[in-house]
């Protein structure tokens, strides 16, 4: 949701849902011999709970989609294209050079024309994937914890729709208990839906602990075929091969994210497996963090200072998004030990699964093991808080008069929590018109490259330094007053319940909406103190 949001304020939001696989067909992740076979358990996933389904409809106002990369990047690619960037594919990063300040040159090689040449820049965005070679030609330290192996991505075509109409999901672990002969690349698979019901991601794992090579995860095109056929367990399905390809499980992230006038962001910097779903959605607002702060600068609204909030700001995310997916990852351990799977020993295996069956104490407590193991995983697939609870510290976020930031919630993985504090995101809520028409979020009312103040009833003298300081400083700051007979009406009472400020008071955020800084109340002169705080946050 996060990342949608930030292509909801540059006006790609429909067009990625044009594309995008509906949140209807992300209901469930299961558990199964086979995707025609018996299932061991299902989830609800990605706010389908019951119990968490109202956490993210309050959270924001975009919703999960299934949206690959594969056709959120031509939708990218457009974009740039018309609004005049030049995009030069089949092309390699080699080296750079800095011979003055704000003068970078690099080096790149066109591999179709085979030729190499130099581009001069004032600004180098090292955004080359996992591989980096930005981040290894600036010899940027990578905190590494030991890597979870290797896995093998096989994507296929098989209409799968009628296997699916009675348990929908996008995810489905796929796996046979008792197996001893499975091949060693492909001991499990967690089936991914890339486009339903027709194309499909198998991500193959070896057995944990199996310590294999890449050669170790070589095989013939029938080979894989074969195990994805095995898996599907329907005969009737015709599956072609797509493309086969590896992947090292990793648990990296860069100790800082920019140096000098360069800098670094997406898999370049955080480098997890796809648990969460995390991945695409932390680099777009990698992305949506910078922007602005470049585009500051760039016009002479900000001073050089405030890119040095980036690496501050986004460093910490990124090291919270690479340990949560990786737990996301180790947590599946414990239903895996409870069904057996683990045990080398098959006759070991198969006495642990009969006793599934057992129904008195022995089979009770195995169940309910099971069942216990099962919801650990629910982290991964309930995960709003990891999402959009990120906080912000740095210079680009004014604290000086707030105290201390509230609490977290007990449990920071699952739990939203919903707080103005400067650094925070800017709470979602519908408003609309005093007679009523197209409703719209709060986040609707802030972005799109823009300071925004919201204040309420009683909030005019607030509204006006906002023109104040804008004249003064030369930076847009858009006004609106939310309340009673306001600009927008609180509708459901919503802000008053989240604004955390009184109605005289206001909350400023920033052009990607976190919030900047806030006045629990009216001030004396508030224009004094509306541009001495924009000042700090612009570096003036």
């Amino acid at each position: 949701m996060a990342g949608l949001e930030c292509l909801r304020d540059i006006g790609l939001e429909q067009e990625c849902l044009d594309v995008a696989t509906p949140s209807h067909h992300m209901a469930h992740t299961r558990w199964c011999r086979s995707m025609a076979g018996e299932e061991f358990a299902r989830v609800y996933s990605w706010g389908h709970d019951p119990k968490y389904k109202g956490d993210y409809e309050l959270a924001s106002p975009c919703s999960h989609v299934d949206l690959p990369q594969t056709l959120l990047e031509p939708i990218l690619t457009k974009r740039a294209l018309h609004k005049g960037w030049t995009l030069r594919f089949n092309t390699r990063f080699l080296r750079l050079t800095r011979p003055e300040p704000d003068v970078i040159i690099s080096e790149v090689f066109d591999d179709v024309t085979k030729t190499t040449y130099k581009i001069q820049s004032r600004f180098l965005f090292g955004c080359d994937g996992a591989r980096s070679q930005v981040v290894r030609e600036l010899g940027i330290p990578l905190i590494k914890k030991p890597g979870q192996g290797l896995a093998l991505n096989v994507l296929v075509r098989a209409d799968m729709s009628h296997l699916v109409a009675n348990r929908v999901g996008n995810l489905h672990w796929v796996f046979r208990p008792e197996e001893m002969d499975s091949p060693p690349w492909g001991w499990a698979a967690i089936v991914r839906m890339v486009r339903p019901w027709t194309e499909w991601m198998f991500i193959f794992l070896p057995a944990p602990g199996a310590d294999l090579t890449a050669d170790d995860m070589d095989a013939s095109d029938e080979e894989y075929l074969a195990r994805v056929r095995e898996l599907i367990g329907d005969e009737s399905v015709k599956v072609e091969l797509l493309h086969v390809g590896k992947w090292a499980i990793n648990e990296t992230v860069a100790e800082y994210y920019s140096d000098g006038n360069v800098f670094c962001f997406g898999d370049a910097t955080h480098r997890h497996p796809p648990f969460n779903g995390l991945g695409s959605n932390t680099c777009i607002q990698d992305a949506f963090n910078l922007a602005w702060k470049i585009d500051y600068v760039m016009s002479g609204k900000a001073g050089r200072a405030l890119l040095d909030s980036f690496s501050q700001e986004r460093q910490p995310v990124g090291v919270d998004i690479i340990t949560r997916a990786n737990q996301g990852l180790r947590d599946h351990i414990h239903w895996q030990k409870t069904l057996g799977m683990l045990e080398p020993d098959a006759a070991k295996r198969r006495e642990i699964l009969a006793e599934f069956d057992d129904p008195g104490e022995k089979g009770r407590k195995r169940r309910q093991d099971f069942q216990r193991a099962i919801e650990t995983t629910t982290t991964e697939f309930h995960g709003l808080g990891i999402e959009m609870n990120q906080r912000y510290v740095s210079a680009a976020v004014y604290l000086a008069d707030q105290g201390p930031p509230p609490p977290p919630p007990e449990d920071k993985v699952r739990t939203h929590q919903i707080t103005t504090y400067p650094g925070r995101r800017l709470p979602h809520v519908w408003l609309n018109t005093r007679s009523p028409g197209k409703r719209l979020s709060t986040i609707d009312l802030a972005g799109h490259g823009r300071f925004c103040l919201l204040t309420g009833p009683g909030g005019r003298p607030w509204k006006d330094a906002a023109e104040a300081v804008s004249a003064a400083l030369g930076v847009e700051i858009v006004a609106y007053s939310i309340g009673w007979k306001q600009d927008y009406e609180d509708v459901y009472f919503d802000w008053a319940k989240r604004r955390e400020v009184e109605e005289d008071g206001c909350v400023l955020v920033r052009p990607d909406r976190f919030v900047a800084w806030r006045s629990k109340a009216m001030v004396d002169a508030p224009a004094k103190r509306l541009e001495e705080v924009m000042r700090s946050i612009l570096a003036l």
